[in-house]
């Protein structure tokens, strides 16, 4: 009897949870579910970001079905890859056992990047970038 073969289990992981690791997780999910099972999280849960969800759906990627957590809340799974996505995360990245491997793919933070700015089309404009930068990212992601 055959054994199929298992998915690579790949983690985004952030600070908060809220935006650019759930946009990571979404264009994963859009460009290479079929092949891995990814996944995302926080070193802290800050909740759902609204914007990022509303850019991601402006380029057909609904992640309204995903959910802010914690790595403990994913404790039982043992990853094969992890790619921090902001230099707080990879800072205070946790040490994963096994052969998983850990690499780090930096980009801004629109929350942060928006700070102060009030005209919406402007911020939304930041989220739209970061979201681009990180679509790029995804969509080529060489994993084997």
């Amino acid at each position: 009897m055959l054994m199929k073969k298992q998915k690579l289990k790949i983690l985004f992981l952030c600070t908060g949870n809220s935006c650019r690791s759930q946009m990571a997780e979404g264009w994963a999910r859009h460009f290479h579910g079929d092949k891995y099972d990814f996944y995302s999280a926080g070193i802290e849960k800050h909740g759902m970001n609204k914007r990022a969800i509303a850019v991601m759906g402006e380029a057909g990627v609904d992640i309204t079905h995903q959910s802010s957590k914690t790595l403990e809340e994913l404790a039982p799974i043992e990853f094969d890859l992890v790619y921090t996505v902001c230099g707080h995360a990879n800072e205070h990245c946790p040490y994963f056992p096994g052969s998983c491997k850990v690499l780090h793919v930096g980009f801004d933070d629109p929350p942060k990047l928006t700070l102060g700015m009030s005209n919406e089309e402007e911020v939304l404009s930041q989220y739209r970038r970061v979201r681009d930068e990180i679509r790029e990212f995804v969509k080529n992601l060489k994993v084997d």
